[in-house]
Parts: C-alpha cells; sequence; structure tokens
C-alpha cells in the first residue's frame, strides 16, 4: 500500500514538474521569436492556429458521446472567454515581455490568485470573513503580492546574477544586427503584464459561468481556442498586413508557435487535467513559482538576462503572497468540508466540479491553466 501511494504522488508531481518546464520554455521562445522582429500579434495568432488544430479533433474523439448541443449563450460565453483570456490577455503579456525579460513577465504571473481574489470578490463568488483566519490570510497574500509587483515596477537594484553566461540566443538569432535589440521599458512593460493578469482572472471568473453550461472540457477549450483564432487574426490583421510577418518558414518564429499551440495549449493541458483529477487544484497550484526559476535560470543561461536584486525581492514577495491566498483557501475548504450540511440541498454539477461558496465553479483544470491555452 505504501508503494502504491508513493506512486500516486511521484506520478503526478514529475508531471507537473514537466509541466512548468514546459511552460519556462514558452516564455524563452516568446522572447526569441519576438526578438527575430515577429509581430507580437501575429505570433497569438498563430499560437492559436496551431491549439485548435490540436484540441479540436481531440475534443471531437474524446467527448463526441456525452457531448450536449451548442447553444447560442454557449457561443457567447467563449467568444467572451477567448476574448479575455486569450487574444487581450496574451497579446498584454507578450507586449509586456518584449519590453522587459522574460524572467520578469513570469514573476508578474504569480499575481493572478491575488488578482482573481479581488475580482471574484467584486463578482461574490468569493466571501472576505476577514474575522477569520482563511480570510486574513487571503487579503495578507493579496497585500504581498500587490507588494511585490510594485517593487518589481519601480526598483530594479543592482545584478545579483549568480553566473554569467556568455550565451546569448537573441543576439545570435539576429545575425549580427539584422533586427535591432528591442528596448526596454520596466514601467510601461510592468504595467502591460498586470493588466494582462486582470485579463486572465476576468477570463477565470466568466468561463465559470461557460463550465456550468457547457461542462465538456476539451470540447469547451477547443472552442475557445478557436474563437481567439479568429479574434486574433482579426486584429493582427488589421495592424499588419505584410504578408512577411504571416509567411512561417524552418525557423525560430515556426518552432515557437507550434512549441506555444501543441505543447503549452494542447499536450500539457490534458497533462494538468490528468493531475488535478487524481491530486486536486491546490496541489497543481504549489508548482507554478517552479516555472519562474526555471524562466529565470534559463534566461539568464541563454538569453544573457541578468536578474536584479529589485526582481528577486519582487518575485519572493509575489510568491509568499501566492502561498499565503493558497493556505488560506485551502483552510476555507478544509472548513467547509467539515461545516454540518444546512437544509438546503446544493446544486448539482458536473462530475470533478466544485463549489465555493455557494457557486458552482469550474473544473479545476480550466481554473488553474490561465497560462495553459
Amino acid at each position: 500500500m505504501a508503494g502504491s501511494g508513493s506512486g500516486d504522488l511521484i506520478k503526478p508531481a514529475l508531471a507537473m514538474v514537466s509541466f512548468q518546464i514546459v511552460f519556462a520554455g514558452l516564455n524563452i521562445f516568446y522572447k526569441l521569436a519576438v526578438s527575430d522582429g515577429m509581430d507580437l500579434r501575429v505570433l497569438v495568432a498563430y499560437r492559436y492556429l496551431f491549439a485548435s488544430a490540436f484540441l479540436a479533433p481531440l475534443a471531437y474523439f474524446v467527448e463526441r458521446r456525452s457531448r450536449t448541443k451548442l447553444t447560442w449563450r454557449v457561443l457567447g460565453l467563449s467568444f467572451v472567454c477567448g476574448l479575455t483570456g486569450g487574444s487581450v490577455a496574451q497579446n498584454l503579456y507578450i507586449a509586456g515581455m518584449k519590453l522587459t525579460t522574460a524572467t520578469f513577465a513570469t514573476a508578474t504571473t504569480n499575481l493572478l490568485p491575488a488578482v482573481t481574489f479581488l475580482l471574484a470578490l467584486a463578482f461574490r463568488y468569493e466571501k472576505l470573513a476577514i474575522r477569520t483566519s482563511s480570510g486574513q490570510a487571503k487579503v495578507a497574500g493579496t497585500f504581498l503580492g500587490i507588494g511585490g509587483a510594485m517593487l518589481l515596477t519601480f526598483y530594479k537594484g543592482v545584478d545579483v546574477t549568480p553566473w554569467h553566461s556568455h550565451i546569448n540566443l537573441i543576439a545570435a538569432n539576429n545575425g549580427g544586427g539584422s533586427h535591432s535589440h528591442p528596448s526596454t521599458n520596466y514601467a510601461m512593460g510592468s504595467l502591460l503584464c498586470i493588466i494582462s493578469c486582470f485579463f486572465y482572472a476576468l477570463w477565470i471568473i466568466i468561463q465559470a459561468k461557460l463550465s456550468v453550461k457547457y461542462p465538456f472540457h476539451y470540447s469547451s477549450t477547443a472552442l475557445m481556442c478557436v474563437m481567439t483564432t479568429l479574434q486574433s487574426s482579426a486584429f493582427a490583421l488589421c495592424f499588419d498586413r505584410d504578408a512577411a510577418q504571416w509567411r512561417l518558414r524552418f525557423d525560430i518564429r515556426l518552432l515557437a508557435v507550434v512549441y506555444a499551440g501543441v505543447m503549452a495549449s494542447g499536450v500539457m493541458l490534458v497533462v494538468m487535467s490528468w493531475c488535478v483529477k487524481k491530486r486536486g487544484p491546490l496541489f497543481v497550484s504549489v508548482f507554478n513559482p517552479l516555472m519562474l526559476l526555471v524562466v529565470a535560470v534559463l534566461g539568464s543561461l541563454l538569453l544573457g538576462e541578468k536578474l536584479h536584486l529589485g526582481t528577486a525581492l519582487g518575485a519572493v514577495l509575489i510568491v509568499a503572497g501566492l502561498y499565503t491566498v493558497l493556505w488560506g483557501k485551502g483552510r476555507e475548504a478544509g472548513a467547509t468540508a467539515e461545516a454540518p450540511r444546512v437544509s438546503e440541498l446544493p446544486t448539482t454539477v458536473h462530475d470533478g466540479d466544485k463549489r465555493v461558496d455557494g457557486v458552482a465553479a469550474p473544473a479545476p483544470p480550466r481554473l488553474l491553466a490561465a497560462n495553459s491555452i
């Protein structure tokens, strides 16, 4: 029995480590493609095109017998989810990364639980419960995350990179100056990344309704990717109709969009779904800061990025805020489970869905995979 329990823990842990490594690689590919001169709007459009091509057949074969008929409401919610969590959020995030570094942009993504908590309060999906330890932890974690984001934005500090690599794939990929090195603007870049987190959080709130109305994980994700493809393609064509920007050759641009669409939005989405099913959403969440560490290492080794004191301290505060919010959520969930049942019967939801404060929330993979689609 002990061996079986150990295996039940090791396999999901290894799967989540691989998930974070793949997404760390995604940030490196993003930075390389944008530094190569690829229009970030075209990059987003191609990412979701490849994601749709991968997920649509998967959704068809996996859920073809259980899937119900599409309604206009489901299509409308899918469109809004694609707009907030896909088109807008991704364009803002890559724009922020272009003005900063891959490590800096990745650090800001750990703000997502705090921002989601604030929006959930506004939409009454969460209760503040400030007199309880769980409520105090969520508020404290939110303020820690905001403080870390401000430190990232306004304080750079000295170079604290533990090693200095002579490898710089951005310079090598530029072919000796065929593309100018991207300018940096940490204030604007951090603002774009934080706004991106806001739209991701808004997407989580909206897709809560979608998962209740259409509780078919693969189909709804594929539908959202299709919507995002149409939106981001139209958006990119409005600003850049240069055929050269849309032409893919066997270079870093093609590698980046295939990796982003198939590996990040396709394969790893299935991996995360399996992990949540095996170990639950809290287990998946605690691995999130690992991506920041991997990106920091890869960025300094491969992209010539320097780690500054402000980035390191801000990242520590953001991660501390993340775990404080998660601790509060875990304690709240435990208290809810131990509470005696009231006379009012709970609403029936799809297998695998959770209930939070009397509101049917979507299956955990959709809630936690903000960067995965």
